[in-house]
């Protein structure tokens, strides 16, 4: 697999998770410890029982998905995909793992099984962003 592929398949899953957390029932509602959040509204609950999500937290990953798409047209842009959620969710798993900031303050939640999902993300992007290495130069043109 190369960094097109990845950012493709990423940007593919993102989006419907994205979706999926919007379709009634697929979310269950928040058990009584669950870190309060100053957002609720449609997509609001624990995504299949396991990822605490909100409305911001599904359009976050609805962004990165359409991003994913996007960037996964050509191999610079991919792997500069994979360095930007490389670094973005390298970030969310340490915010996720402080108390006071498990929530982004109190806007999206990132606790608990996002954590590891979140650094599972992080290691898989590192890797196509930092250490695979893939031909970034264009293809000069086909002789006519």
């Amino acid at each position: 697999m190369d960094a097109r592929r990845f950012a493709m398949i990423m940007g593919i899953v993102f989006v419907l998770v994205g979706i999926l957390a919007f379709i009634p029932g697929v979310t269950q509602p928040d058990p009584s410890n669950a870190p309060p959040l100053s957002v609720h509204g449609p997509g609001h609950g624990y995504l299949l029982g396991l990822f605490h999500v909100n409305v911001l937290h599904n359009v976050v990953h609805l962004l990165f998905g359409v991003l994913g798409i996007l960037m996964a047209r050509d191999a610079a842009s991919a792997v500069l995909y994979a360095r930007i959620v490389a670094v973005a969710y390298g970030l969310l798993v340490i915010l996720g793992l402080i108390p006071a900031t498990s929530t982004t303050f109190g806007l999206i939640p990132i606790h608990g099984a996002d954590v590891v999902l979140h650094l599972l993300i992080a290691a898989a992007a590192a890797y196509f962003g930092f250490v695979h290495r893939t031909d970034v130069t264009p293809s000069p043109a086909a002789p006519v």
